[in-house]
């Protein structure tokens, strides 16, 4: 193999990558499992429930359900590896950080390249959805809209959408105030969030119809999967509880059993939500439809009082999803930072809120313009591909790692392994392969792009090759 070649698959260490230097320059160990699960549950119960339903009901009709299910599955089996990565390997990365250790250098940034999609791009899909549940609260309570032109995207018919970039802003001003006060935020907003929902399920079972179930799956299998593609990007939530792997207690407990709770919670909400929202309101009214849950409910009561209770918590909700992906993306970039992958900025730790400040704007600024000025529908299949493509990789790093470190102990394993990790592989692409080909040659132009990036900057900015240098210059030196 060539030297370019080695160095670009030379990997880090299971028990060193991760961990920025020791006092001011470090993150502090502040979040339990109860903040690490709401922290999962966090980023993904609201995108999915509160936004996706509009995208993909058009393309599964009733059958729905079964993408939610299906999504669930692939997630679950993912959620599994992700249990077992977290317990022996608690880094700020999370998948990243497994790939570095399992797959080599090269990949790891690829990966990184796809966190990007799943982090940074769905805050911005989210944000959008914020801003067609803020304007339904509005209008029901107060009688007015903010005007088109300042909350829709320009292929949307807007200018800007202004509302999206605010939340964007608000949610990094919480994160630079410290991890620890951004996660009781969350957990506050998560609670209300589970709460309404439950409203919902229960107030939307008065309206069921099983007549709305005829034609039950007008696109096929084919449907069914291309929804499950869409949906899946709500699942980063999995993803965001291994990103706190720096700012837990007890990571190799806390990390597994929470992933494994959040992964119970939301599948249990997301199906059964998506159940009665189907049954009460016919799958060709979705389409196109703004404040989709919220509207359900002022049809089926005849008023808006249930409908401006859920546009309001929606409203609380997603802005925990925008936080918590915030929070992960930042932490991405940290961990990419201390192995010298990208700049050192993103490191930068302030010594007295031990929160990455430089790393927090500037992800804030590139996410309030994908958010001001895209549609909703090409962010979140744009994740989607980034989340999938990162869980496969988690999947095939249990792999390798129990095949090079056959005895090594792990506080949680796999079950039924070979079979749970082959499968969610298998489940990935099984769901990549129904994605629209732009969202695909978007993603394959995004991975060339890393790639450059790669080449001209990481290879020789990585801190692996600059300890090496290091080395080799001592020893020169003798």
């Amino acid at each position: 193999m060539s030297p370019l070649l080695t160095d670009a698959f030379r990997k880090t260490t299971v028990t060193a990558h991760g961990d920025g230097p020791e006092g001011e320059g470090s993150l502090r160990r502040t979040m339990g499992v109860f903040q690490l699960s709401t922290l999962g549950i966090g980023a993904t119960v609201g995108t999915g429930i509160f936004i996706v339903l509009t995208e993909a009901v058009p393309v599964a009709g009733p059958a729905v359900i079964w993408s939610f299910v299906i999504a669930a599955v692939v997630a679950g089996l993912t959620a599994l590896c992700y249990a077992e990565m977290a317990s022996v390997m608690p880094a700020s990365g999370s998948s990243y950080s497994y790939a570095y250790a399992t797959l080599g250098e090269l990949p790891a940034v690829g990966v990184g390249a796809c966190l990007l999609l799943e982090y940074g791009v769905s805050a911005a899909a989210v944000s959008v959805g914020w801003s067609e549940y803020l304007n339904q609260a509005l209008e029901n309570l107060f009688g007015f809209r903010i005007p088109e032109a300042l909350s829709s995207a320009p292929e949307a018919g807007g200018a800007v959408n202004l509302p999206a970039i605010v939340l964007v802003v608000l949610c990094s001003l919480l994160l630079i105030r410290g991890a620890s006060e951004s996660a009781k935020a969350n957990a506050v907003m998560v609670l209300i969030k589970i709460a309404v929902l439950i409203m919902f399920i229960v107030v939307g079972l008065t309206g069921w119809n099983s007549d709305n179930f005829s034609n039950f799956a007008p696109m096929g299998i084919a449907g069914i999967t291309g929804a499950a593609g869409i949906i899946f990007f709500s699942y980063i939530g999995l993803d965001a509880v291994s990103t706190a792997g720096n700012e837990a207690k007890n990571p190799s407990r806390t990390m597994p059993l929470a992933i494994l709770i959040t992964l119970a919670v939301v599948t249990a909400l997301y199906v059964t939500v998506a159940l009665v929202a189907v049954a009460a309101q016919g799958a060709d009214k979705f389409e196109g439809q703004e404040a989709g849950l919220a509207a359900i409910l002022q049809a089926v009561t005849g008023s808006t009082w249930a409908g401006t209770v859920l546009a309001v918590a929606a409203v609380i909700s997603i802005f925990s999803v925008t936080l918590v992906v915030l929070y992960g993306q930042t932490r991405i970039f940290y961990a990419m930072s201390c192995d010298g992958l990208i700049p050192p900025v993103f490191a930068k730790v302030h010594p007295k809120t031990r929160t990455p400040v430089a790393g927090t704007i500037m992800t804030c600024v590139a996410v309030s313009v994908l958010a001001g000025f895209l549609p909703i529908n090409f962010l979140a299949e744009l994740t989607s591909v980034g989340t999938l493509v990162a869980f496969l990789v988690v999947a095939i790093a249990v792999m390798i790692r129990r095949r090079n470190s056959p005895g090594a102990p792990a506080p949680f394993k796999v079950p039924l392994y070979p079979a749970t990790p082959i499968l969610a592989i298998a489940g990935c692409l099984w769901i990549i392969k129904d994605l629209r080909p732009i969202t695909l040659f978007a993603f394959l132009v995004w991975t060339g792009l890393a790639l450059v990036f790669y080449f001209t900057y990481s290879i020789r900015n990585s801190k692996l090759n600059l300890d090496r240098r290091a080395l080799t210059e001592t020893g020169s030196g003798r």
